[in-house]
């Protein structure tokens, strides 16, 4: 058969490896400085100043700072940049390497190539700048507001069309295990992607984006966790294993141990994961049936989990001996192993006997970055070794560096982890501890943190420091590396053509065989096996009434609480509270009345939580006073000594915006919310009378915050400058949400539409 000569393209490989390194050093970096605040809140403060004596500036430049070091916002630019940036961009460095060898082809198009590559980037630093300055939707891992949301459904689009574009044009029959994955984890994202970020635009601003979720409560937390579950299993799990196929044979020069083995992984993996998301739901108010489907999936994915675990491993057979002197295969085995542990971990919590006491717990981010630091992280970094001395055709600079970022990395993925099951444990313990007269035996939570902030805190940031350090010196040896050698940016190959199909080829084929040689009919069957899941769980959430009573005493958000929800949502504290009370006996005498389903019905989106860093907050309204809810804001430790939570010094100076609102419920109409037209008619003097009705408070009870603003309003007056009252601040809107918080249910009387 006639041979063809070509080249692959390498020059991309090499763009996205680079992005892949300085993503990683961004991620790491932000993620020790969001562990760091958790045991030192005050670091705002000494970077930009503060009003305690102890530190050296003035409070303006914290306020100044409108939030841009606050917690909730920088740990949506940690997972971004974990998630998308790193973990994408080394995704994409493999598929662009491996595709162009396994289909024996360059890819279809160079062009395509570079506008993924940029968009992607482009995707990257919008989210960037955009939750920096508290733009964001508040739903886990899709945060992005709706333009984002637009430019990522496009570069995905354009991956998997150059991806396909590729495929029709390969010299080689089959497709390869690689390939099947990353053809599933395309058609799942583009699913999850779309279905999860359904909404309605209430400004088509591109420089001021804001959106509302198309579903709300109890349907938004279902669809989001079949989402945020699932980006875990399509975007972490499924094209990873598409890369240890290809580069863990490559690196032991082994054949993949068993072939039979990856077509249960492959097909048992996508059935069985799209199921498992209401497992993050367990004891909330979403349906029993919905919380036993993702219970049962869960424990069924232990199986094709370690089969994957173990076709891995099982390559290395014959080649054990090599990984004592190969950086590469160490960061593969232990990779393999996180894997496995995160896999058999996931399930266990999916139980509802251990979910009882990990959910809100610290056990659960432990569980997180088992699988994001051992798993996607060393893999990515055993690519990347593996990859740069043969685009530069050179030797690695330092094994014995790489060695070194191994072991960095090790102990750094152990002092990050065991601290936070440690601190895990504890919390999900002493929050149900009781006493002998039946009270609470930590009934302030603030007992909760005090024990976790002495040491384990530190010592997690500890780990995230060390993991750091081993990825600099990562970047350290490949430049190093890059310096000794020269770029291959197009290395010449050769392959026969594309073998016609036979009838003596095709005789007595398995069913398996013909799809892979059949890649139209792998994704649609792909697909298929994608949306069973999905239609199960979510449609009957959807369309049978009875899966979300409605509630008759609870009525839809003034426009004050409304704006106030919109702050609550900019700032991200959702990231630390939940508004989900379950129904155990610990919960309901720390917190009140457990939470119903139709108590939800005009969140868009639902703000249920996924971690207790503070306090459930869903009862908190007429629980602390107007006055107590203002000075806790400014600075929470003057109210609750020993708090970890930020200060919003901003909120309290910054006058409420209120351009948006009419517009706001406008949106909320569209979404089903019973807005009347009198509430349009009537929204200014609403806000006003509420605004004020506050203030009123908040100067009764407290006389020094009376004589302040009486003092600046004469100070301004003087000066000829503008004074806004307090009424008119956003702290009265974010107040006035918090007050309202759970005081539907509290009527004399609740009626359900159904039970």
């Amino acid at each position: 058969m006639q041979m063809q000569t070509f080249s692959y393209d390498n020059k991309i490989v090499k763009y996205f490896l680079y992005a892949t390194l300085f993503w990683a050093v961004m991620a790491f970096f932000f993620g020790v400085l969001v562990a760091t605040l958790l045991f030192f809140p005050t670091l705002p403060e000494y970077i930009f100043g503060s009003d305690d004596g102890t530190i050296g500036g003035n409070i303006q430049g914290l306020i100044n700072s409108q939030g841009t070091l606050g917690f909730g916002r920088l740990r949506m630019i940690h997972t971004t940049f974990a998630v998308f940036a790193f973990v994408g961009n080394s995704f994409f460095t493999g598929a662009y390497y491996s595709m162009q060898r396994l289909l024996k082809t360059r890819m279809y198009s160079d062009v395509l190539s570079w506008i993924v590559f940029w968009g992607w980037q482009l995707f990257i630093v919008l989210s960037f700048v955009t939750f920096i300055l508290g733009y964001n939707t508040s739903k886990e891992y899709a945060e992005h507001e709706w333009p984002i949301d637009i430019l990522i459904a496009l570069v995905w689009v354009l991956f998997g069309a150059q991806m396909f574009l590729t495929i029709a044009k390969r010299r080689v029959r089959h497709l390869y295990v690689a390939i099947w994955f990353y053809i599933g984890t395309w058609a799942g994202i583009t699913m999850l992607h779309v279905f999860n970020n359904l909404e309605i635009p209430v400004t088509f601003s591109l420089t001021a984006p804001k959106s509302y979720s198309l579903y709300s409560g109890v349907q938004d937390a279902l669809v989001q966790w079949w989402y945020g579950h699932n980006a875990v299993a399509f975007f972490l799990t499924t094209p990873i294993l598409g890369l240890m196929y290809y580069f863990v044979p490559k690196a032991a020069n082994r054949p993949v141990f068993s072939y039979k083995l990856s077509i249960v992984h492959f097909w048992s993996l996508i059935f069985i994961y799209i199921w498992a998301g209401p497992h993050h739901l367990l004891y909330t108010a979403l349906p029993g049936w919905a919380q036993a489907l993702g219970t049962g999936f869960s424990i069924m994915l232990i199986a094709p989990s370690w089969g994957g675990m173990l076709n891995g491993l099982l390559t290395l057979r014959g080649a054990w001996d090599k990984v004592r002197e190969n950086p590469i295969l160490k960061f593969f085995v232990v990779a393999l192993t996180c894997y496995g542990m995160a896999t058999f971990e996931g399930p266990l919590l999916a139980t509802k006997t251990l979910n009882k006491i990990g959910h809100f717990t610290d056990w659960v981010p432990a569980h997180v970055h088992v699988g994001t630091l051992g798993w996607n992280g060393f893999i990515a970094f055993g690519m990347i070794y593996y990859l740069v001395p043969k685009l530069f055709g050179t030797k690695l600079a330092s094994v014995k560096m790489a060695n070194a970022h191994f072991w960095i990395g090790t102990f750094g993925i152990l002092f990050w982890v065991i601290p936070m099951y440690v601190a895990g444990w504890t919390q999900g313990l002493m929050w149900k501890q009781f006493a002998a007269d039946g009270t609470l035996e930590y009934g302030n939570f603030l007992q909760t943190v005090t024990i976790l902030k002495q040491w384990l805190y530190p010592l997690r940031a500890f780990g995230g420091t060390l993991y750091l350090i081993g990825s600099i010196l990562m970047v350290i040896n490949v430049w190093k590396t890059v310096k000794s050698g020269s770029f291959i940016a197009n290395e010449e190959a050769e392959a026969p053509a594309l073998a016609p199909k036979t009838a003596s080829r095709t005789q007595g084929e398995g069913v398996h065989s013909w799809m892979e040689r059949t890649p139209m009919v792998l994704t649609i069957a792909a697909v298929l096996t994608l949306a069973v899941g999905g239609l199960v769980e979510i449609v009957p959430t959807i369309v049978v009434k009875s899966n979300v009573p409605t509630i008759s005493s609870v009525k839809p958000y003034t426009p004050l609480e409304l704006e106030g929800r919109d702050l609550y949502i900019r700032e991200g504290c959702n990231a630390c509270h939940t508004q989900m009370i379950r129904p155990f006996r610990d919960e309901v005498k720390r917190y009140g009345e457990y939470s119903k389903a139709g108590e939800f019905v005009y969140d868009y989106p639902f703000l249920w939580g996924s971690k207790r860093t503070g306090p459930d907050l869903h009862r908190e309204g007429g629980k602390n006073p107007d006055a107590w809810h203002y000075k806790h804001m400014w600075n929470p430790r003057s109210t609750s000594d020993g708090s970890i939570m930020p200060r919003y010094p901003w909120l309290i100076e910054n006058k409420l915006d209120r351009e948006l609102t009419r517009d706001k419920m406008k949106s909320m109409v569209a979404l089903g919310v019973p807005y009347e037209q009198e509430d349009f008619d009537s929204m200014q003097v609403s806000m006003n009378k509420q605004a004020v009705a506050i203030e009123t408070s908040i100067f009764k009870d407290a006389n020094d915050l009376k004589d302040l603003y009486a003092k600046k309003e004469a100070e301004a007056k003087a000066e000829g400058k503008e004074f806004v009252p307090l009424r008119d601040r956003e702290i009265t809107a974010l107040i006035a949400y918090l007050q309202r918080l759970g005081t539907d249910i509290s009527a004399e009387q609740v009626e359900t539409a159904s039970n």
